[in-house]
């Protein structure tokens, strides 16, 4: 599982992943040259957050 947030919803994308797989997930810090937007709003995604 991954989601791209932005930071203001880190925390969230965090707290989901690991209630949904029940461990540890890593975030990466984005290239800021990418346009992906944030799964919870439209801002730039700033990290990658997940498990894989």
């Amino acid at each position: 599982m991954k989601v791209n947030c932005c930071l203001e919803h880190v925390e969230l994308a965090l707290d989901i992943i690991v209630d949904e797989t029940e461990e540890a997930p890593i975030m990466k810090e984005l290239d800021k040259e990418l346009c992906i937007t944030c799964e919870y709003c439209e801002n730039n995604a700033t990290y990658i957050v997940g498990n894989e």
